[in-house]
Parts: C-alpha cells; sequence; structure tokens
C-alpha cells in the first residue's frame, strides 16, 4: 500500500525514533509498504519517520544511481542492487575526508542542495529478519545511509546548510509545509487545515 510521506513542517520528522523489537505489530507488511511508497516515489531510501512513524527503521535501495556515468565503475557496481533494511541502526564511525554531494529529500520536495559528509562510515543494524549485522560503507552508498540515519536521529539535510542557504530556502521550505507545492505522489502537510 502506498502511503502518504510526510512533509517538511510535521514534528515527527524532529522526533528521535524509538528502537522496536521482533514483535512490532506488522513489521513485514510495513517493510512492504515502505518500499512501494519509496518507489512509487522514485526515492533511494526512505525511513519511518517520513511516513508518520517515530521508529528506527529505513530502507534503502540505490540501484537507480548505478546509472549514473559520472561514477566510476566500482561505485556503480556497488550500488546496483544494493537493496537493504535497516533496523535499530547505529552509526559507529564516521571517517575519510568531508564531501559535497548535492541531495534532496521526499519529505522536502523540489529543494536540493549540496551536503557535506564523510567519505566512510561503519554502522550496526538489524536486518528485517532481525540479524544484527556491522558494515563498512564509503562513497554514495555511505551517503545514502548517512542521509536516512538523520531521519531516525529527527535530523533533515536542511539542518547541515550554512545559515546563509537556510535564509536563502526559508520560503520554499514554508511552502512545503503549507502544502503549496506539486508533487507527483501522496504526502501529507502539517499546516494544510482540514476541511470540514
Amino acid at each position: 500500500m502506498i502511503l502518504p510521506i510526510i512533509a517538511y513542517g510535521d514534528p515527527v520528522l524532529r522526533k528521535v525514533g524509538n528502537n522496536i523489537s521482533q514483535d512490532y505489530p506488522k513489521l513485514d507488511v510495513l517493510i512492504e509498504n515502505m518500499w512501494e511508497t519509496m518507489y512509487n516515489a522514485s526515492g533511494v531510501g526512505l525511513a519511518a519517520p517520513q511516513i508518520g512513524l517515530p521508529i528506527r527503521l529505513f530502507v534503502i535501495d540505490t540501484t537507480p544511481f548505478s546509472e549514473d556515468e559520472d561514477l566510476s565503475p566500482e561505485e556503480q557496481k556497488a550500488l546496483n542492487g544494493f537493496k537493504k533494511v535497516f533496523v535499530n541502526a547505529k552509526i559507529e564511525e564516521e571517517t575519510g575526508e568531508e564531501w559535497a554531494f548535492n541531495e534532496g529529500c521526499l519529505s522536502i520536495p523540489d529543494v536540493r542542495e549540496d551536503v557535506k559528509r564523510n567519505e566512510t562510515i561503519k554502522i550496526t543494524y538489524l536486518d528485517e529478519n532481525f540479524n544484527e549485522k556491522s558494515d563498512t560503507y564509503s562513497g554514495l552508498l555511505a551517503r545514502v545511509i548517512q542521509h536516512e540515519y538523520d531521519h531516525i536521529e529527527g535530523v533533515l539535510f536542511t539542518d547541515k546548510l550554512s545559515s546563509l542557504k537556510k535564509r536563502l530556502i526559508k520560503n520554499r521550505l514554508s511552502n512545503i509545509s503549507k502544502g503549496k507545492i506539486n508533487v507527483d505522489y501522496r504526502m501529507r502537510f502539517p499546516e494544510v487545515k482540514k476541511a470540514r
């Protein structure tokens, strides 16, 4: 089922997500709905807060990035078919040079800005079957994970921008929260009053 994506300005996007246990109600259905919602919106990642749930869960499929001709063949190969569920994730370490890349977010449509992030991360998490994992990722893979991880920490990519950039996009963010934007996927806007 395709769920509405929560727009910028909703308080759920600012909550630190709670860990979940294996008996979380209908987790398999939730994960399936998240995949469907993400693909419908042409995203490469989706975190539970973006569908209104303040829990530590996100899904990633970087396959669309693998067709980017600006990337090295090694990076394209790493991104192609990378599809994972991250439950109760914790980034243990961020290392390497910071580098800028133009990021966007399904909760903040039509806003794209360069964000600096570390090159490499070490992350521990559970997969959808609650198997413990500890992996190291670099490059664009690390960045997509960092972006979704931020969501379960109540952080948005716009928080990482300079104060000047934040001022420049302030009106656009305000319009998003009021629903004054056209998107081709379902969204829920915090400041749109329901008609009676």
